[in-house]
């Protein structure tokens, strides 16, 4: 049996934690910054965890 491979864009994109909790950037960052106000962007900061869905899907992509 050959080895399972990672998805590569899976892994570019979630972060995973020590406790192997998988961690995302908040969308809505990346452009047309000038009509959003600052309160979006301050909410919008940081890493924040998947969506227990998503989370079992990216498990099995990453091979965890």
């Amino acid at each position: 049996m050959p080895k399972m491979k990672t998805h590569s864009g899976a892994k570019k994109r979630v972060k995973v934690t020590g406790s192997g909790k998988l961690m995302r950037r908040q969308a809505g960052r990346g452009h047309l910054k000038l009509a959003k106000g600052k309160s979006t962007f301050r909410r919008r900061k940081g890493l924040v965890d998947l969506a227990p869905g998503d989370a079992k899907v990216l498990k099995k992509q990453l091979g965890r």
